[in-house]
């Protein structure tokens, strides 16, 4: 078995880092979970499920979402206008991931003091 060096790594060039590229960002998950969970969803209801994020922040969270494959964007000519969205399958390819979060946060979700027991 070979001895990696940290000093001839490049964390930049893993797979690690380039799946925090395309998921990084302060909404980007939960746009992603908020598709996992309710498949196809309106632009309008996305944003009331989410709460406390702007039209705007939302919209640019969705195109960079949709630029990197994770999500589809189908628009209707009507009017009003109707757009949805929903996860490709790349984006997809994601749901265990978002799964095992949270799995995790169900299993650590406890009060302070119980924690620190467990912990023990």
């Amino acid at each position: 078995m070979t001895s990696r060096c940290i000093a001839q790594e490049d964390l930049g060039s893993t797979g690690f880092s380039y799946t925090l590229s395309l998921i990084s960002g302060k909404y980007k998950m939960v746009v992603l979970y908020t598709l996992m969970e309710f498949g196809t969803v309106r632009f309008n209801e996305m944003k009331r499920y989410i709460g406390g994020i702007s039209y705007k922040t939302l919209s640019a969270t969705l195109k960079e979402l949709e630029a990197d494959r994770l999500v589809h964007r189908r628009e209707y000519p009507q009017i009003p206008p109707k757009v949805e969205y929903r996860l490709t399958g790349r984006g997809r390819s994601l749901i265990p991931i978002l799964d095992a979060m949270c799995a995790w946060g169900e299993e650590n979700r406890l009060e302070p003091a119980s924690q620190a027991e467990r912990e023990e």
